[in-house]
């Protein structure tokens, strides 16, 4: 069973003034292992495809499945906390916690006492390759690479094996967007996660194992 599935996914924001339809009917399925990329431009339905795969919303019609269950199922605040885990381009960590802090904050909040979140964490820093003199450092004073690497161990102390990244390495030069890449391509390859990632970057599309291109809503025939 994939880990994830789309079955006819339509998708329609509504507002006073205009009907968008985003989502076109999308049928697709991501599965452990693989890195996928999904790709198109500036209003091709990408950002909203991972929304609700993410469930920031259910579909106006057909299914998201998650395990095999429609995201319309379940409490999705607690789907959101216990199956997915979402890394930004702005990387969203809080200013006034440190590093360890910051990944320790979604293991402290399922409930793991603070001694074990901790060890955890310096652990999956070390994961991410960042040295264990960051975890006291606040994330102002790290570069947008290594604040991005502290975000990816927070999404790995969430406990789950699906990562969605909305455009990871947008705000990256080169080098980190492809040392960004190799860490999140290991976690699929080496850990068995799925990894979902929206992005703009043709070299990322290329290097991913699997590209999904969209346009106007629509999947495109790879």
């Amino acid at each position: 069973m994939s880990v994830f599935e789309l079955k006819d996914v339509r998708y329609v924001y509504q507002s006073k003034y205009q009907t968008v339809e985003a989502i076109r009917g999308i049928s697709c399925a991501f599965d452990a292992g693989i890195l996928y990329a999904v790709m198109g431009t500036s209003g091709s339905g990408k950002t909203t495809l991972l929304s609700l795969m993410a469930g920031m919303d259910i579909p106006t019609e057909g299914e998201v499945l998650c395990g095999g269950v429609s995201t319309s199922e379940m409490d999705l605040e607690r789907y959101r906390r216990e199956k997915i885990a979402m890394i930004y381009q702005d990387f969203r960590l809080l200013p006034l916690l440190t590093v360890a802090e910051n990944v320790m904050y979604p293991m402290e909040l399922r409930g793991m006492k603070t001694a074990e979140a901790k060890k955890k964490a310096l652990e999956l820093l070390e994961k991410v390759g960042l040295p264990d003199s960051a975890a006291d450092r606040f994330p102002a004073m790290l570069s947008g690479g290594e604040q991005q690497r502290v975000a990816i161990a927070r999404a790995l102390g969430m406990d789950t094996k699906v990562l969605l990244a909305d455009e990871p390495t947008g705000n990256l030069d080169t080098e980190n967007s492809e040392k960004i890449f190799r860490i999140l391509a290991d976690l699929a390859h080496s850990d068995g996660y799925c990894v979902v990632i929206v992005t703009h970057d043709p070299a990322l599309g290329e290097a991913a194992d699997r590209t999904l291109h969209l346009r106007d809503g629509r999947l495109l025939e790879n």
